[in-house]
């Protein structure tokens, strides 16, 4: 009896809840994370500055979880935070001509992170990590110390996963293809748009 409990509690997964900026982003790295983690998606991008990009890239992140389910039988569930372009417009003020990739990315990084890590800690996740970091595009170290400022302030673990490491973004457009998924070709701010 006691060896079924044992084995029982060895078989159940950490709950990880994971901030996504896209389907395409999310694909190789719920695929990595899914054998050891119960994997609840948080699309969270206020970033995003035209609500017409928001709500399709929002529509294919849940096709993708929906279509991975039904192939693989991987099941995620999906938060939706709020979505306030104009306090992430606040947030950036002062940083608009900084060149992609530098102090205005943080900034956001810090904002997106640091919600996600909020809502772990409400909602009682073992932990909190981004599919961000799978971009060649995007500073991993960057990522890194936003993470765990947030996962300290708010007392949740930030896993912290290198995912562009082991050809995960290759793997990721390989899994965007495979599943037909729409790609942007901007992170989606008005700045990232302007300049792309």
């Amino acid at each position: 009896m006691l060896y079924y409990i044992i084995m029982e509690q060895l078989s159940e997964k950490k709950t990880i809840l994971l901030h996504s900026c896209c389907g395409p982003c999310s694909t190789a790295v719920v695929e990595r994370l899914a054998a050891d983690y119960s994997i609840t998606i948080f699309y969270y991008n206020p970033n995003i500055t035209d609500e017409e990009e928001y709500n399709l890239r929002l529509s294919e992140q849940k096709r993708f979880l929906r279509e991975l389910e039904e192939r693989t039988g991987i099941r995620t569930e999906l938060i939706e935070g709020p979505y306030d372009r104009d306090g992430w417009l606040e947030a950036v003020r002062g940083l608009e001509g900084e060149p992609e990739g530098g102090a205005r990315c943080r900034r956001c990084f810090e904002l997106r992170l640091s919600e996600t890590a909020r809502a772990a800690a409400e909602l009682g996740y073992d932990c909190f990590d981004s599919t961000l970091s799978v971009s060649p595009h995007k500073n991993y170290d960057a990522i890194k110390e936003a993470g765990d400022a947030a996962g300290r302030r708010f007392g949740v673990s930030f896993e912290g996963g290198n995912y562009k490491k082991k050809d995960g973004y290759k793997r990721s457009i390989e899994l965007s293809r495979e599943y037909g998924l729409y790609r942007q070709d901007y992170c989606g701010c008005v700045y990232s748009k302007r300049d792309r």
